[in-house]
């Protein structure tokens, strides 16, 4: 009977540990490119990571022109600061029936080498102020924040603010 009764909370336990696990909304494959779609509560826990890693996480769209203008500034940093426990995600507010057929090709096109997640939750009045309090939904914007330190901006940079920002945090 005890036996029986361990059985019985553990497979409760290990379905609800299931069921609340995060879970992309879709996955996209095609070229050789895999895009992951998150709604904002399973994209939220990137905006909170604790594990030494400085994060660089930039909120933009194809068709947003200065975020494809400066998208090579993070690429650059990426690249300078991928050993130095520094991550850039860029993040992706295409529609998603775009994601196919302009987000994959302009990852490919551009040659992007930082990770790139699509956010899918359309209820942005709901999950903006969670990302900064101060954001108005404009994009680019772009959190950077590690264990000590996290800002928050809604403005384009060029590589050299960008770069300067970055340093402030991981030097602080």
């Amino acid at each position: 009977m005890k036996n029986w009764v361990v059985f019985l909370f553990l497979s409760s336990f290990l379905s609800f540990s299931q069921s609340s696990d995060f879970k992309p909304l879709k996955t996209y494959n095609s070229d050789g490119i895999k895009i992951i779609s998150y709604d904002f509560n399973t994209f939220e826990p990137y905006l909170h990571k604790n594990d030494g890693t400085t994060y660089v996480i930039n909120f933009w769209a194809t068709w947003c022109l200065p975020c494809v203008k400066e998208l090579p500034y993070f690429e650059q940093l990426n690249e300078k600061y991928k050993n130095q426990n520094v991550k850039v995600i860029l993040v992706s507010m295409d529609m998603p029936k775009k994601v196919e057929t302009s987000l994959i090709p302009f990852v490919i096109k551009k040659k992007l080498q930082s990770e790139v997640l699509h956010l899918d939750d359309p209820d942005a009045n709901a999950w903006i102020e969670k990302v900064d309090k101060n954001w108005s939904g404009a994009i680019p914007a772009t959190v950077i924040y590690n264990d000590k330190t996290r800002k928050f901006y809604e403005q384009s940079f060029t590589y050299e603010t960008l770069e300067k920002e970055l340093l402030t945090i991981i030097n602080n």
